[in-house]
């Protein structure tokens, strides 16, 4: 499975972006796919994920009610909706999928493939 991030960029504090993640290869059998993001000097972390068959997802408390995920299993593709940007959003934002059954969304060790990380850099 090959991950493609897009749709990073610079923005004002309290804008929005859309990150984009499409998959190719053998997307057979992807259990969930995930978002994480890894600001300079600091550890990757956890910030949505989504089952790839099921309506269900899960945030980290530090996005939620601000980002949203979603997908389109017709393009193998995943979306990361973020608003109210902060400048503590900041970060190299990592699309992840896995094929392992079990729900642990925000284990990054669970995840089988990784994407290239698109910059994301939120001005106060």
């Amino acid at each position: 499975v090959q991950l493609q991030a897009s749709g990073g960029g610079l923005v004002q504090a309290g804008g929005s972006l859309r990150l984009s993640c499409a998959a190719s290869g053998r997307t057979f059998g992807i259990y969930a796919m995930g978002w994480f993001r890894q600001a300079p000097g600091k550890e990757r972390e956890f910030a949505a994920a989504i089952r790839w068959n099921v309506d269900s997802t899960s945030y980290a408390d530090s996005v939620k009610d601000r980002f949203a995920i979603s997908r389109d299993n017709a393009k193998n593709t995943v979306y990361l909706q973020m608003n109210s940007l902060k400048p503590e959003d900041t970060a190299v934002y990592y699309c992840a999928a896995s094929r392992r059954s079990g729900w642990f969304p925000s284990n990054k060790l669970r995840y089988d493939y990784w994407g290239q990380g698109t910059q994301v850099t939120v001005s106060s």
